[in-house]
């Protein structure tokens, strides 16, 4: 009775088995390849951790990258401070401002 039902339906059982293989073997290139990409250690057949080679040319990329990188804060922070003073501007009652602006034009 079981053979009943198996055989006809062999085909689809080891094109699904075939299936599930490929599917795996592909999710496992794609997960060593995302590893590879942002730097994670690899895993050795014993479970002992394998990093990727760092070139020169990848560690002076990085050097380059972390200097824009706090160039960019900076600048980030100086920015900051115009528009809080911008925003002191707008918010201030007019005359006030402007009391402000004849303190710096009078000589000291």
């Amino acid at each position: 009775m079981a053979e009943a039902h198996i055989i006809p339906n062999l085909p689809w059982i080891i094109g699904g088995g075939l299936l599930i293989g490929f599917m795996s073997v592909i999710g496992w290139i794609f997960t060593t390849w995302l590893r590879v990409r942002h730097g994670y250690p690899l895993d050795g057949a014993w479970g002992q951790a394998i990093y990727p080679q760092k070139n020169e040319e990848l560690v002076e990329r990085i050097r380059l990258l972390s200097q824009e990188s706090a160039q960019l804060r900076a600048e980030l922070g100086s920015v900051k401070d115009r528009l809080a003073n911008v925003e002191r501007i707008v918010t201030d009652e007019s005359h006030r401002v402007a009391s402000e602006i004849e303190a710096l034009r009078r000589p000291n």
